[in-house]
């Protein structure tokens, strides 16, 4: 496939929020979308599978989305959008990505865990001594009225008994694995350690398993009153101080503090828009935090700000608008791209590529009401002086 083609599907999946089956609709029922691939006459057939689109994300990897956005930098430089002196200065703050799970429960958890096992000895063969097919939804119904009742003692023993249920099929799987062919052996593999995580695990502790199928999801608490708890991955953004373009994205698993991550997020920006930032400012979660050759500003350094850093500071919380359009309008509320790797996709390119692809449009609509407007003042600028001054 034409790589322009691919690209350009990427570029307006994300503009548009879009999935990889509609994007290809609307590419097959607009002009001007077929024409901005590449094409030059239009067509009346799929550009490509939707799958294809997910094929091609996994051979880019991380550098390929990184290029993507660089594009677009490149793209805004060239129509002198933005300029150096614009690039200098940036805000730089972070976000919660979140992942595509459902709400983890520990009575969830257990069932799901307990099914998983349970469907993967009947794919196998691997015949089990007791599947408790029938205690473990019922168990799981119980557990759902006793936290909503608020009745956590009685839920306390229901979460007990899912999870000696959960113990006795794991024991009962692993004692038959060893005589299972190598094939059921490399695939159970995987899911042992999972399990056995899940099962171990205890309410207060440290790195616990939020999802089967999404290991890497994490618990990350921003302070926000109507949302105490997201699950997913750290995500840092900057953006230019003055119009709002994203000039760096990338996620930050681990859950690090937000200091520690400023210099790989400036380290980024430079790589991308070819401009090391002179300026960051940011936020009291960076404080401690210090860049060579960059100075930092927040409100931590009071006494020490000059009269055009404290104006400049008051621009800082212009980054919060920007992170609310990705994730209302270009899909970082929802991750669904697998593993890490498909976190630090969908942020880079998925999201801040997408955005920057909307911001230039609204920059081309509006130097071209500006160009009518200076045209329509030249043309008919004394008429509207003399029919000012007789008026």
């Amino acid at each position: 496939m034409p790589v322009r083609l691919m690209a350009g599907l990427l570029y307006l999946k994300q503009a548009y929020n879009l999935s990889d089956d509609d994007v290809c609709v609307r590419w097959l029922e607009n002009p001007y979308w077929q024409f901005f691939t590449g094409e030059v006459f239009f067509q009346t057939r799929l550009p490509c599978d939707p799958s294809s689109l997910t094929r091609w994300r996994q051979r880019l990897g991380e550098a390929g989305m990184e290029e993507l956005l660089a594009q677009t930098l490149a793209a805004a430089r060239s129509m002198k959008a933005v300029d150096a002196r614009e690039l200098s200065r940036v805000i730089v703050d972070t976000t919660v990505q979140e992942k595509a799970i459902a709400y983890p429960t520990d009575s969830r958890l257990l069932e799901v865990a307990r099914k998983q096992w349970v469907r993967l000895a009947k794919r196998h063969n691997i015949p089990l001594r007791q599947s408790d097919e029938r205690e473990g939804p019922r168990l799981r119904r119980r557990a759902g009225g006793y936290a909503h009742a608020k009745q956590f003692k009685r839920l306390k023993r229901v979460l007990r008994r899912q999870r000696t249920l959960l113990g006795r099929v794991i024991r009962d799987l692993q004692r038959k694995l060893e005589s299972a062919n190598a094939t059921a052996q490399e695939a159970l593999t995987l899911w042992i350690g999972r399990a056995q995580r899940l099962h171990a695990q205890k309410p207060k502790d440290k790195n616990k398993l939020y999802a089967l199928h999404a290991p890497e999801v994490e618990c990350i608490s921003k302070g926000k009153a109507r949302q105490p708890y997201e699950f997913g991955v750290k995500v840092g953004v900057a953006v230019t101080a003055t119009r709002g373009l994203i000039v760096g994205a990338r996620s930050f698993p681990n859950n690090p503090y937000d200091g520690d991550t400023l210099a790989e997020q400036l380290e980024q920006v430079e790589i991308l828009s070819g401009q090391r930032p002179a300026t960051a400012l940011v936020d009291l979660g960076y404080r401690g935090r210090e860049v060579d050759g960059v100075v930092i500003v927040h409100r931590g350094k009071a006494k020490s700000l000059t009269k055009a850093q404290r104006r400049w500071l008051r621009r800082r919380q212009a980054v919060e608008p920007v992170i609310g359009h990705l994730k209302a309008d270009h899909r970082m509320d929802r991750c669904r791209l697998k593993g890490a790797l498909g976190d630090a996709m969908h942020a880079i390119a998925c999201c801040a590529a997408g955005y920057n692809l909307r911001w230039l449009m609204r920059w081309i609509a509006a130097f071209c009401v500006w160009c009518m407007s200076a045209l329509a003042d030249l043309l008919f600028g004394d008429r509207r002086r003399t029919a000012l001054s007789s008026g």
